[in-house]
């Protein structure tokens, strides 16, 4: 499983900025005034094959955690050629930048997406979703008002991008983000013509939807997309696998 999400309401926005400052204060405590600069995206994907995550900016420091090609990063700041980032595991340190390739999101600057949609709440049948995917979708919505959050609704055109994205993934046996077809998930969107405030995107392989679900929400970063109160949109993909039996793919759009 694997997951990717970009905020922008200004509520995450004033979360960021004082996530930003403690985690300076972090560093600055640490490792001496340094100096820090901020970047203008939040998300990286990682470009070398394996990248060390280390405890401060330099070679000297000791290695925390690493991430591989095509995973994704949440970037707080730079200093010199480093990057202070968060990575999965909610490891915190500095990665070379040479290595870490910016994810904006943006608006499509193409047609904007109606949001036509049918299913409003959980245990709502929508008659464009295949069997699998409406039962996904209502366990879905049950964790998000058991939750005390709004229903997802259903995007004809986000449905579409995640079922061409599921069968992607089997079609050329990858398990990422990145699609070598697509690019990355706002890539695709764009390219879709999609038009989004805030995006995300949880992938899974499994022969269960419950059990899909259950994993999602047994890992923070996939929780935390679910539970994300700025979406309000999604599509649901699942193609079968000889790998995993099924593949899951669940992309969210806030308007």
């Amino acid at each position: 499983m694997k997951v990717i999400t970009i905020k922008r309401k200004n509520i995450i926005k004033a979360l960021a900025v004082s996530m930003f400052a403690f985690i300076l204060c972090i560093f600055t405590t640490s490792f001496g005034m340094q100096h820090y600069y901020k970047v203008d995206f939040s998300t990286g994907i990682v470009t070398a094959t394996t990248l060390n995550v280390r405890s401060g900016p330099g070679i000297q420091y000791k290695i925390v955690a690493t991430v591989k090609k095509n995973e994704y990063i949440r970037v707080f700041a730079g200093v010199g050629e480093w990057y202070i980032v968060q990575v999965e595991g909610d490891y915190v340190g500095a990665v070379s930048k040479k290595y870490v390739k910016a994810v904006k999101s943006s608006t499509s600057s193409g047609n904007t997406s109606t949001g036509t949609n049918t299913g409003t709440s959980n245990g709502t049948t929508n008659s464009t979703l295949t069997a699998d995917e409406q039962e996904t979708f209502n366990l879905i919505n049950k964790q998000r008002t058991n939750n005390g959050l709004q229903a997802l609704k259903i995007d004809n055109e986000v449905q579409t991008v995640a079922r061409v994205k599921a069968q992607d993934m089997v079609n050329n046996n990858y398990f990422s983000h990145n699609s070598p077809t697509y690019g990355t998930p706002f890539e695709m969107l764009n390219k879709y013509k999609v038009s989004y405030k805030t995006a995300g995107e949880n992938i899974a392989g499994n022969s269960s939807n419950s059990a899909a679900v259950i994993a999602w929400m047994n890992s923070s970063g996939h929780k935390a997309n679910i539970l994300n109160s700025n979406f309000n949109y999604t599509g649901i993909g699942i193609v079968k696998s000889n790998k995993y039996g099924k593949i899951y793919v669940q992309m969210f759009i806030g308007k």
